[in-house]
């Protein structure tokens, strides 16, 4: 839960105030160091028992914590696959049954896109590939379909997971949606705050805020505005690439592309980590955003640059693509280099009367489909046993079980 790993740990940060709001009360089980530096000032209620042991995250402490503590709760949501936790608690809720003991929880798991056939088929992961069917076929497939259900992010991550691995059957698929927070409203010391970690910056920009990976599409997106800018360089918006991982080999590759091109020098900037006033101020700052990934289960970013009323152009390999596309909120293409030089001229053939009106509708696809009050709802009607306001169910409940229906609460 440490805030520096962003992803799912951002989306329950973001969605247990709006929890509250609705009396629901949360716990957060994790396997942070209890010494972490975070806790120190955490005002979520989080019990870290950690750190895991190995890349299964083995903690010899969890089943004796689960079997104390899970008749205590009535829903419990497993965030993320292929590691001990799953399996911790499929095995503690056995147990439990075994024993005949009441109060058993309900138990979901949200996968957070680790089910997309992407990760599957994608060259760069053979060997993680060829480790996760046999995980899969020992392990993940029973604690999937044991499940009483299965949440999703957004309607093309739930039919993307069926595409994946043999034997997929959960009794529940739940479309539970996804979001984030109003994002504070515009401030000078904001943008002050941006233009510290950017000097030199002038003029329009284009955003991309998120890791430096391969899987991002970022070294395509270097590539396509090297092209897209010609011989009009200096009428065109300047390009800010913000995110962690810049040390790495690709950060770095990409650093040494920018800085033999002299043209490139100057309107390429990369600013590192962006977070709290800084990260705003990029938003609120930047003409649109810019994410060409090759994999991205919902993309957090995408909505908070919506939030800020910023058009976003997107690969259709961003699985909200096709709810921003409904909304004319931005341009999607391919994640390949002639889809991403297409975004950025789509973009450039817009006078600034038909950009403003796409900001506009950038703000009405946020409030109507990625706000986290919304998100927040909708993952407590289907907790609790309801129907997600989305109405992307598929329920096989009549499905026999070798050890019974798990107790509902």
């Amino acid at each position: 839960m440490d805030p520096a790993y962003g992803g799912p740990c951002q989306g329950i940060r973001n969605s247990v105030p709006e929890h509250d709001k609705a009396g629901t009360e949360t716990d957060i089980l994790c396997f942070d160091d209890p010494a972490a530096e975070y806790l120190k000032t955490e005002t979520l209620s989080i019990f870290a028992i950690g750190p895991g042991k190995t890349a299964w995250g083995y903690t010899p402490t969890l089943a004796p914590w689960l079997l104390e503590h899970l008749t205590g709760y009535d829903v419990v949501i497993v965030h993320g696959l292929w590691q001990y936790y799953n399996y911790a608690v499929y095995r503690a809720v056995k147990k439990l049954k075994r024993q005949q003991r009441t109060g058993i929880p309900t138990v979901y798991i949200m996968p957070h896109g680790m089910l997309d056939p992407y990760f599957q088929r994608t060259s760069s992961r053979r060997i993680k590939a060829i480790r996760n069917r046999i995980y899969w076929d020992l392990i993940e497939k029973r604690v999937i379909n044991a499940a009483n259900g299965v949440l999703f992010t957004c309607d093309a991550e739930l039919k993307l997971a069926r595409e994946t691995f043999p034997g997929y059957a959960p009794r529940q698929e739940i479309n539970v949606g996804y979001g984030v927070p109003e994002p504070p409203e515009f401030t000078a010391a904001m943008e002050s705050a941006f233009r510290q970690h950017c000097p030199g910056l002038e003029g329009p920009y284009l955003l991309f805020l998120s890791r430096i990976h391969p899987k991002k599409g970022v070294d395509l997106l270097v590539e396509a505005y090297e092209n897209w800018l010609g011989t009009n360089a200096a009428e065109r918006p300047c390009l800010v690439i913000a995110g962690p991982d810049v040390g790495s080999q690709l950060g770095q590759k990409l650093r040494d592309t920018v800085g033999e091109n002299p043209i490139l020098e100057k309107k390429v900037f990369f600013t590192g980590m962006l977070t709290g006033l800084a990260k705003w101020g990029a938003f609120y700052g930047c003409e649109a955003f810019v994410l060409p990934s090759h994999q991205e289960n919902f993309g957090i970013a995408v909505a908070e640059a919506l939030a800020c009323g910023k058009p976003v152009l997107i690969s259709d390999k961003v699985n909200i693509w096709r709810e921003i596309h409904r909304k004319e909120a931005g341009f999607v293409s391919n994640d390949s280099l002639p889809g991403v030089e297409d975004l950025l001229h789509s973009w450039s053939q817009l006078d600034e009367k038909d950009k403003q009106k796409m900001g506009e509708r950038a703000t009405l696809s946020y409030r109507e489909d990625f706000s986290i009050a919304t998100a927040a709802r909708q993952l407590l009607v289907a907790a609790s046993g309801g129907r997600s306001s989305t109405g992307t169910v598929v329920d096989s409940n009549d499905k026999e079980w070798t050890d019974g229906p798990i107790t509902y609460r």
